[in-house]
Formats: C-alpha cells, structure tokens, sequence
C-alpha cells in the first residue's frame, strides 16, 4: 500500500492517523466522562473521599489529559500531512448539498481535533494540582498564567467545544455508513487497510462555504454556551465577611497563605478574609511579654486551586459545620520575637511556637512568619492516608503590614 495519498485514493500514512485518532477520540469520551464523576464526588462537601477514590480519579485524569496532548500533536501531524498531500476527491460531488455538508463536517473535524485538547491543555496549565500529564513536558505553557479566571473560561470553552467535535464524529460516521451501506459506493472501504481507488465525481463543492458553515457553529456553540453562564467565571460562594475587630496595631495590607503538597508538586493558595487583633509594645513586662495576638481565620475564603472545593468537604475542613480558625498566642523574646500559643482547625486546638519577623519604624511596623503543621493532626483529610498523594505536612506563611493606633481591624485580602 502506497504511503503517499494520490487522487483516487487514501495512503498509508493518512489512514494512520485517521484511525490512530479516530480511537483516541472514542476513548476520550467516557475517560473524561467517569474521571468528572468522580471530581464532582471528590469535590461533594458531604461525602469522605478515600485515597482509593482519589487514586482512580488521578490515574483517569492523567491519562484523558496524556491523551488529549498526544491527539492535539497528532492532529498537527495529520494537518501538515494533509496540507502535503493531493486529496481524494469525493465520489458524490453531485450532490451539492450532501457534499456540502461532508465538507463542513470534515472542517469541524479537524479545527475541534486542534481546539478541544488545546483548550483542555490550557485549562490544566492554568490550574495548580491535581492530575498531572504525563509526557515529558506541557505542564505548563508559555503565557498562560496560573489564574482561576483563565482555567475556568478555558474549562467551560474545552466542555462546549467537546459537543461540536462529539456531533461532528456522529456526523462523520453516519455519513460513512450512508455510503457503504446505502449508496454502496468505496467512501468507508478507501480509509480501510489495503489499496482501494475510487473515481470522484467530476463536481466537487468548494471550501469557502463548508468553512464559513464550520466557523458558524463554532460561534453559535460558543455563543449558546455564554448565554447560558458556562463562560462566566462565577463568585466563589463565601460565608458572611468576619466582623471588625479593636486592634491596637490595625493592619493595613497583607496576606496570609497555605501551601499543601499534593502528588509531590505544591499547591499554592490563600484566604482572603481574616482579621488580626495584635497588642504589642517594644519593651516587654514584668513577665517578658511583648503583647499578645488574635487571628481569625474565614476558611470559606481559601482558594487553593483545582482542589479548593475538595478542600471545603467534610473530611478537609468541613468548613460549613467549623467555618473559622483561630491563631492565639503571646509574643515573647527568646533569642527573637515568638508567638507562643494554640491554633485551632476544626474542633482541634494544638499548641504551636512561630518565630516572627518584625521591623518597626515609628508608628508603622511590617512582620512576617511561617509555621508547618501536620494535617492528621487537626482531622484533615484523614481518609486520605497515602503522603505520595497528599503530603501530611502544611505549611502556612503570612505577612503584614500594620500601623499603630487604636481603631477596627479590617479583613484582609492577599
């Protein structure tokens, strides 16, 4: 069998990658059809999820994403290939507006083959954790920024354009059986293995009005999908703002940060909404304390990547049943300031020491600090036992801002 396409009939090379993708794509549906059932029990709030549960749904990730990037690479090849190749002509080109339609929907095939794993490549660059790809690079890509805002829009554009190219191989083979089984002509038999020629019709449609048709559904997909919201990256769902409270020093910027570990790669998010009530002096009393600090946390306000919803569940911090955590400690002089007190997730209270970084100059001080704690200790994620998957350690950092004197302390956002 020849390699090279010629007039009348389809080589080696192009039946390769029909085919080789052609199985992808069929594959492709119920992977990622089964891996977003189990996000959407993964992310549930009510439901404990296991290391089994999680296990599954990042082995089926992985490999719908591996496949989707090699698709994408594939059809590039098959693009470049075409582009190179004289291409068999079709045989009912008599048929102006069958022939039309197999046109369009030859277009539609391969602009979603480019568009729906480019879309899912740019969702997964955009979002931290989770199911990696597993060829040697594309983790991320060049200027596509970590950012909840792009994977969501490119999340929701990978979900609408997956029904175009869904309708189009629908299409495509309902066409191809038309003509093997009733026009009896050799469409289907000239993509099949062996060398098969076939006379095309001598009218042929043209490609300006197949690919204006293609470029239409694409935009009518599009635009059907913004108009019912999956374009619109919503607010995230947040429980009341925490109240203001008296603080001697009131912060006026900042950020407080959590970093998890999650399938060896650190995932990086924040909350937005905590206060702090901070008394201290520069001279210490009688007792060597320096003053005394409240932080309360709002952990409806965390956004930590894909797995932020996962993190609000009843077995992370069941955030609706405990919605705040509470960081008390004296601040004392041992070799450096420290804050001595307890930390509270959940209904754990532990007793924690932090060094604390502090730089003041008049009315106006900056301080900064880390802390590791070790989740099972709090009831984090204790289903969730495999540290290959989810690392037991969390660190937690901050840094403030804060002037002196009097007034309410207001929440703070990173």
């Amino acid at each position: 069998m020849p390699t090279r396409n010629t007039a009348t009939s389809y080589g080696s090379v192009t039946k390769f990658f029909h085919w080789t993708i052609a199985l992808m794509i069929l594959s492709m549906f119920p992977l990622g059809w089964i891996a977003s059932e189990l996000a959407h029990r993964i992310e549930a709030p009510d439901i404990q999820t296991t290391d089994a549960v999680l296990e599954w749904a990042k082995l089926l990730f992985s490999i719908h994403k591996t496949l989707g990037v090699t698709i994408f690479a594939l059809a590039v090849l098959r693009i470049l290939w075409a582009i190179s190749q004289p291409k068999p002509a079709l045989l009912n080109g008599d048929r102006p507006m069958e022939a039309r339609l197999a046109e369009t929907v030859h277009w539609l095939l391969y602009g979603s083959l480019v568009l729906v794993p480019l879309s899912g490549w740019v969702h997964h660059a955009a979002t931290t954790g989770f199911a990696p790809i597993w060829w040697p690079f594309g983790q991320g890509l060049p200027f596509v920024p970590k950012d909840p805002a792009v994977a969501e829009v490119t999340g929701a554009l990978h979900f609408i354009l997956q029904w175009v190219l869904a309708g189009s191989v629908a299409l495509h083979i309902a066409g191809a059986l038309k003509h093997h089984v009733i026009d009896r002509d050799a469409t289907l038999r000239r993509m099949l293995p062996g060398h098969q020629t076939a006379l095309p019709t001598e009218a042929q449609p043209g490609h300006a009005l197949p690919i204006l048709a293609a470029l239409a559904v694409w935009a009518a997909a599009i635009g059907l999908g913004g108009a019912a919201g999956w374009l619109t990256v919503p607010e995230a769902a947040r429980a009341e703002a925490l109240a203001d409270v008296p603080s001697e020093w009131q912060v006026t910027e900042g950020n407080l940060g959590i970093t998890i570990v999650q399938n060896g790669t650190d995932v990086t998010g924040s909350f937005a909404d905590w206060t702090a009530q901070i008394d201290y002096a520069e001279t210490s009393d009688a007792d060597g304390r320096h003053g005394a600090v409240t932080v309360t946390i709002a952990i409806q306000s965390l956004t930590l990547g894909s797995v932020t919803g996962q993190a609000m569940g009843a077995d992370f911090f069941a955030a609706e049943e405990f919605p705040t955590a509470v960081f008390e400690a004296t601040l004392i002089n041992e070799d450096g300031l420290i804050a001595d007190g307890t930390l509270r997730i959940r209904d754990e209270t532990l007793p924690v020491r932090m060094p604390v970084e502090l730089a003041v100059e008049g009315d106006t001080a900056n301080a900064a600090g880390a802390l590791t704690v070790n989740r099972m200790n709090f009831g984090i994620g204790t289903d969730t036992k495999d540290e290959s998957s989810l690392a037991y350690e969390v660190r937690i950092d901050w840094a403030l801002t804060a002037v002196r004197g009097g007034g309410a302390d207001v929440p703070n956002a990173e």
